[in-house]
């Protein structure tokens, strides 16, 4: 066994496979480290509310968290918060980009390495953590506006008292309009949204996600909150990939290659299906070998592609 990192906590094993899984994996973890475990019979009450999805929405986590004793806070970190909240036996949850089929993941940060400059994230695995370089960390997390998730105990909460955290009420606001997203209410989670850019007007993750939920209802307003996105944020990968959706969907091919390049150009390997949008968009402008390019890259990232048949019979045609 590896001796353990000085910056670093030890955090529980929690499986992804276990049949009994209804929270989300990481406030599972969070909340056994402090010793908590909310009874299997409360998840699966709550899961009845997603039926069909493995694990239910991040915001019914956290309210059942708040039930059982524990105090949150959601707000935009930095390298410099995280390493913070390690030495102060704090693990926070992170939203990070996800890979291949998965658009975003939620992950824990267990510690960091100073002489290596690495942060550590948990992987449910014995002895195993996940050591990113800083840099790349960053690069990653900056994607999603560097998204903080903290759970402590209530009788904790005073460590938090004169904190100066950036967008914990909007960020609080967004967390419930997904959740009421997942729920069918969209229209409810509409008027969450402009209240939560309402109240931070510079929080980028408000305004990107109303900019999704106009985007669904097949309304303009959401280029304009898209573009507000990433004025705040340059980096706003899912902004980017919603504007190249919006333009697919009006049938303006040129600007929905332009924007799903744009958002390919942030990081090329988040999610595989994109390349299959932008082939999509290159075969409406006659370009049959950008086209075919992008298929193949699609199959590539995405090892349960449902149409992996058809793809393969349109490559061969290309």
């Amino acid at each position: 066994m590896q001796s353990q990192p000085e910056h670093s906590i030890t955090l529980p094993l929690v499986s992804e496979k276990d049949e009994n899984y209804y929270l989300p994996l990481v406030i599972k973890v969070v909340t056994k480290y402090w010793g908590e475990e909310i009874p299997l019979e409360v998840e699966t009450e709550m899961a009845k509310k997603y039926p069909g999805m493995k694990g239910s929405g991040m915001m019914e986590g956290i309210e059942l968290a708040e039930r059982h004793g524990f105090a949150s806070h959601i707000y935009k970190g930095s390298i410099k918060d995280l390493k913070r909240r390690i030495d102060q036996g704090i693990p926070p949850i992170v939203i990070l980009p996800g890979i291949r089929e998965i658009v975003q993941h939620a992950t824990i940060v267990s510690g960091y390495n100073s002489e290596e400059r690495r942060i550590l994230t948990y992987i449910p695995e014995p002895d195993s953590v996940g050591a990113i370089p800083e840099s790349k960390f960053e690069q990653d997390w900056e994607q999603d506006d560097m998204i903080t998730l903290i759970l402590i105990p209530k009788d904790m909460k005073d460590l938090f008292k004169n904190e100066n955290l950036k967008f914990t009420d909007s960020n609080r606001i967004c967390f419930e309009a997904e959740k009421l997203h997942q729920q069918g209410k969209i229209y409810d989670a509409v008027e969450k949204l402009r209240k939560a850019a309402e109240l931070d007007n510079d929080n980028p993750h408000a305004w990107c996600l109303l900019a999704g939920a106009y985007n669904e209802l097949n309304l303009e307003e959401a280029v304009a909150c898209y573009e507000k996105t990433l004025k705040l944020n340059p980096k706003y990968y899912l902004a980017y990939r919603g504007l190249g959706n919006y333009y697919l969907k009006k049938a303006n091919y040129a600007l929905a290659e332009s924007y799903y390049a744009k958002a390919i150009d942030v990081n090329s390997y988040r999610f595989g299906p994109i390349y299959k949008n932008r082939a999509v968009a290159r075969l409406q402008l006659n370009n049959n070998s950008g086209a075919k390019e992008d298929l193949i890259k699609y199959l590539e990232q995405t090892a349960n592609a449902p149409d992996r048949q058809s793809i393969e019979d349109a490559i061969s045609q290309l």
